[in-house]
C-alpha cells in the first residue's frame, strides 16, 4: 500500500523546524567560536559595567583596536588575571590630564567622554587631581577605566614603559554584558573619539546577528512544533465527533 503523501500543514512544519534549527545552531556556534566571558571583579568600569558582572568579548588582534574599545589585556606586569580597560590612546598618541573642564586631551584634543558617571560619588581624575602626560609608543595601548575615581589603569603604571601595555596583550574586545540575566545588554560602539585623526574606535562583530539567529532559531521551533501539536488535537477531535 503506497504511503499517505504529507499534508502542506506537515511540510510547512518540518521546514519550519528545520531553518529554526539551523538558525538557533548556526547562532550559537558563531558565538562559542568568536566570543568569551570574562568576569569583571571591581566597580573600575563603571558605570559601562558594574562590579561582579560578566562580559562578554568578541576575540581580535589588539593590532586592529582603537580609541574607545574596551578590551580585555592580560598583562603580566599588571598581574596574571585579565582585566578590563577602555583605550584611550594608541601607539604614537600623546594622552594628558587635563583641561580646565577637566578632560583628558588626546593629541590636544579635549575628549567628551559621555560614557563616564556625569554624577561620581567620588571625582572623576581632574586638574586639581592626578595630572600626566604620556606619549603611546607604537604598538602600545593607553588604557583607563571609565570610574577614573578608583581604577588602577596606565595612570598608576607610569613607571612601566609610560603606562603603557602591549597591543599583542589584547585578546578581546567587550561588546556587551551577560551576566546576571537581569543586567543582560549590548555596550555601543562609542563616537566621542571619531573626530580625532587616526584609529577610533572599532565596529563590534556580529554577536547580535548571532544572538537574534539563536534566539528567534529556537523560538520558531517552540512556536512551529507547538501549533502542529495545537493542528493535529484539533483535527483528531474532529474527526472523533465527524
Amino acid at each position: 500500500m503506497a504511503g499517505r503523501k504529507p499534508t502542506a500543514g506537515a511540510v510547512i512544519q518540518a521546514l519550519g523546524i528545520g531553518i529554526g534549527l539551523v538558525a538557533m545552531v548556526g547562532g550559537f556556534v558563531l558565538i562559542a567560536l568568536q566570543y568569551r566571558p570574562y568576569q569583571v571583579p571591581t566597580g573600575s568600569m563603571e558605570p559601562t559595567v558594574n562590579a561582579g558582572q560578566t562580559v562578554i568579548a568578541e576575540k581580535v588582534s589588539g593590532s586592529d583596536i582603537g580609541r574607545g574599545d574596551i578590551v580585555v589585556f592580560k598583562d603580566t606586569d599588571w598581574g596574571n588575571t585579565a582585566m578590563v580597560k577602555r583605550v584611550i590612546g594608541v601607539g604614537g598618541d600623546v594622552v594628558k590630564c587635563c583641561d580646565a573642564q577637566g578632560r583628558v586631551t588626546v593629541n590636544g584634543v579635549p575628549v567628551n567622554e559621555t560614557y563616564l558617571d556625569e554624577n561620581p560619588t567620588v571625582g572623576r581624575a581632574g586638574p586639581a587631581d592626578q595630572q600626566f602626560s604620556a606619549t603611546v609608543p607604537a604598538g602600545r595601548l593607553w588604557l583607563m577605566g571609565d570610574n577614573r575615581a578608583i581604577s588602577e589603569d596606565s595612570r598608576v603604571h607610569l613607571d612601566q614603559l609610560g603606562g603603557t601595555v602591549p597591543a599583542s596583550t589584547v585578546v578581546g574586545r567587550v561588546e556587551g554584558v551577560v551576566l546576571p540575566l537581569g543586567s543582560m545588554h549590548s555596550i555601543a560602539r562609542t563616537t566621542v573619539f571619531d573626530a580625532l585623526p587616526g584609529r577610533a574606535a572599532t565596529d563590534h562583530g556580529p554577536l547580535g546577528l548571532a544572538a537574534y539567529a539563536a534566539v528567534g532559531g529556537g523560538a520558531l521551533v517552540l512556536i512551529t512544533a507547538g501549533a502542529g501539536t495545537v493542528a493535529g488535537i484539533v483535527k483528531r477531535r474532529r474527526t472523533r465527533g465527524a
